[in-house]
């Protein structure tokens, strides 16, 4: 293979110049990431251009001449220590367990951040120490608990308590997975499971990868509409920075992606914590429209909670809006990419009268999709989260990243739930698979096939967090951008044979310049084409084993989506007498420019940037300039666009859309994002327009592009939502962290076409 990454059978000599580059670039990637060198520093020294791009140094940049024929310096190949694929199961997520009682919690939650001082580690003040807070929340009104007092508002207070830190890597010794072993590729969850990426690779040093808790599988939280949750993260990394093995920050900030609650639970990127603290997060878990007249006393029984007896309790809100499948990770600012590839990336399945996780009741609101009858809701025998993403390691078989590939970073090894390549026992019959794209930069298009190589069909149910208003039957899936989330129905029971594959179409190697892109796609394959071996991309072909097994125990009770007529799942809600109160136009690209200076919400050295309404420049991130403010109560109609030479799946935080138009036109929109959307693909050199309401909660929230190196580099902008009542000031002010605590300062920037 070319490109990037070396070919494995390239000479020693080859292979010692390219481990060489990566020593060198590993270099200036700690120091970084330790906050020693700046980019301005960088850009002085002559290792960064101007635009912010790796200068053109050879031994450096592996797109300079080197000595030999093919190109430039390259980066050696992942050493797989004679792993081959499909040889180790596909573990199921790690199901988190909730405390006996929110009771349990200590210090027992405050609407406001707990601000009770504690000595922080000598390590976070340059060996100076000294006191903070034990809450990382900024303090005081403005990022309180909105509606958390327990007497007004006493279905938002909090019924379930999670508790998980974030941690160096570890040995699992308390596996949970939820199902027996049976269907679980028959691992005993009892048996520890070291951290590794797969049985035959090298167990990870514990600052290679950081998890929640410490340990794999990835960690999935199970929710329920009208049980509201906190979820109080504690930051257990290494106080001194510089031992994260060369990448990746210890501080962090957690984003429920896209959980309709107030801001102060969204993971702002500015509302990082330190090692030593917690952040105690709200997920009230209602459903939109709760506040605003719509469904107001809960009389209908699709806007609904399941009853651990497996009946419904009603809950207000509008029953179109019910969401599915989440998940959590960092966003942390700058960092975000660094430290989501690290191991901060969890999911999070909310359950509804409609999506009860219980196919044999059959009460008219109940959908019946795929997952067990064991429990009245929840159940998971088969209904399975997926977490893809691509990892590279280096010559001793731990994690590595380069962050300097700012177009997008594309890694050599396709995992499944943190596996490299694993296989999964399943029985002959419909199964749900949730699947997130994980990754930094790499897209998917995945497709399904049996073991004669030929395309087998299934349906795709849901996109994003939300299930489609109808199924739509397909043998492969639209490309899926960064943070999308596609839920699927495969009916293994008419598979020919004993196997299946899941396979990746979407080729990131562009034979033109024998280089990868990490800025788009460069083609999708036919599935004849991605077996074959037509591409050079690693990560493209067969990636995850089904072995198919005999029918089950006990009669698929979950409903058939290829019976006539198409069962309707949720439909959109009806926009159309809400009036637009304003439109707005998004630019994203190249050519960001930095028009602020503060040393910790402004990024300095770009290249990516957003334009709005009309300016006639990007900009680069700060989290302190205000882009937009959306008046509470009212609808919005965005345009989001991008130029030719790359693509960006754009996430809008806090509040689902509906698609109106692709490059102008709703014929344009494809059936299967015909949905409620939360990440928007914006295709090269195109436009996409979506609307949205602002409703129930406030705050600043963000915009950004999920190609996280673009969003890190500095693809992002921020924006709020408020009433200009207290304790909304308009604006409002930027929280500042730091190891004493959050300082709440005034906007650097607040853009003129805001308000």
């Amino acid at each position: 293979m070319s490109g990037i990454y070396l070919d494995a059978k390239a000479s020693r000599a080859r292979l010692r110049e390219a481990d060489e580059a990566r020593r060198h670039r590993a270099e200036i990637v700690r120091e970084l990431s330790w906050g020693r060198v700046s980019r301005r520093d960088l850009i002085k020294m002559g290792l960064f251009t101007a635009a912010g791009t790796l200068a053109p140094i050879r031994g450096l940049n592996p797109f300079t001449k080197s000595v030999y024929a093919d190109g430039g310096i390259k980066l050696p190949p992942s050493p797989l220590f004679g792993v081959q694929p499909f040889t180790t199961p596909m573990p199921r997520f790690d199901v988190l367990k909730p405390l006996e009682s929110v009771d349990k919690l200590d210090p027992f939650p405050t609407a406001a951040a707990n601000e009770t001082q504690q000595a922080f580690d000598k390590a976070l003040n340059d060996g100076l120490g000294g006191f903070g807070p034990m809450e990382g929340r900024p303090p005081g009104d403005i990022w309180a608990h909105q509606r958390f007092d327990k007497d007004k508002y006493p279905a938002l207070f909090p019924k379930v308590a999670y508790l998980a830190a974030q941690a160096p890597a570890s040995t699992n010794y308390a596996y949970n997975p939820q199902v027996d072993s049976n269907f679980n590729s028959h691992i005993d969850p009892s048996v520890p499971i070291p951290l590794k990426f797969h049985q035959g690779l090298p167990t990870q040093d514990p600052n290679s990868v950081w998890t929640f808790n410490g340990t794999i599988p990835p960690k999935l939280v199970l929710g329920r509409y009208g049980e509201a949750i906190l979820f109080r993260h504690k930051n257990q990394l290494p106080a001194d920075k510089t031992k994260n093995k060369g990448f990746g920050r210890h501080t962090i900030s957690t984003h429920e992606h896209n959980g309709h609650h107030g801001a102060e639970n969204d993971g702002f990127t500015g509302a990082f914590f330190f090692p030593g603290q917690f952040y105690d997060y709200h997920w009230p878990i209602v459903l939109a429209g709760c506040f605003s007249g719509v469904n107001q006393d809960a009389t209908d029984d699709r806007a609904s909670s399941p009853a651990d007896n497996g009946g419904l309790n009603r809950v207000p809100g509008d029953w179109r809006e019910t969401m599915s499948t989440h998940w959590f990770h960092d966003h942390m600012f700058s960092f975000t990419s660094q430290n989501v590839y690290k191991g901060n990336a969890a999911m999070f399945n909310i359950y509804s009268g409609l999506d009860r996780g219980n196919e044999e009741l059959d009460d008219t609101v109940n959908l019946r999709l795929p997952s067990g009858t064991a429990k009245g809701w929840g159940n998971l025998e088969y209904d399975v989260n997926l977490m893809l993403a691509d990892k590279c390691f280096d010559k001793d078989g731990q994690l590595f990243m380069d962050i300097f590939n700012f177009d997008g970073f594309v890694a050599d090894c396709m995992t499944v739930n943190l596996t490299y390549k694993p296989y999964f026992e399943v029985e002959r019959r419909r199964y749900r698979f949730r699947i997130l794209n994980a990754s930094v930069s790499r897209f998917f298009k995945v497709a399904l096939c049996d073991g004669n190589n030929t395309a087998v069909p299934f349906h795709q149910i849901a996109n994003d967090g939300n299930l489609l208003p109808r199924p739509v039957r397909l043998t492969q899936l639209d490309e899926q951008g960064i943070a999308e989330r596609y839920d699927i129905v495969i009916d293994f029971s008419k598979v020919d044979g004993d196997v299946a594959y899941l396979v990746n179409l979407c080729d990131h190697f562009d034979p033109g310049d024998a280089t990868f892109d990490g800025t788009k796609p460069v083609r999708d394959l036919t599935l004849a084409q991605a077996l074959g071996g037509v591409s050079q991309d690693p990560c493209v072909g067969k990636f995850l084993e089904f072995r198919i097994g005999g029918a089950p125990a006990k009669p698929d009770q979950s409903i058939d989506l290829s019976a006539l007529p198409p069962v309707t799942l949720i439909p959109n809600p009806d926009l159309s007498k809400i009036p637009v109160a304003r439109e707005r136009f998004f630019d994203f690209g190249r050519g960001a420019i930095q028009t602020t200076s503060d040393e910790i919400s402004s990024f300095i050295g770009g290249p990516w940037g957003i334009g709005t309404d009309g300016a006639q420049v990007r900009l680069a991130a700060d989290f302190g300039r205000i882009s937009a403010a959306p008046k509470f109560g009212t609808r919005e109609v965005w345009t989001l666009k991008t130029g030719g030479g790359w693509d960006h799946p754009i996430h809008i935080h806090f509040e689902e859309g509906q698609i109106l138009a692709r490059n102008g036109k709703l014929s344009n929109v494809p059936a299967w994002e015909r949905g409620r959307k939360d990440v928007y693909r914006l295709h090269p050199g195109s436009t996409v327009t979506i609307t949205m309401q602002f409703r129930d909660w406030g705050g600043m929230f963000m915009e950004h592009c999920h190609n996280t190196m673009h969003e890190d580099n500095a693809m992002l902008l921020r924006w709020e939502i408020d009433d200009g009542g207290t304790p909304f000031l308009r604006p409002l002010p930027t929280p500042i962290p730091t190891p004493n605590g959050v300082t709440l300062v005034p906007p650097t920037d607040v853009l003129k076409t805001a308000y």
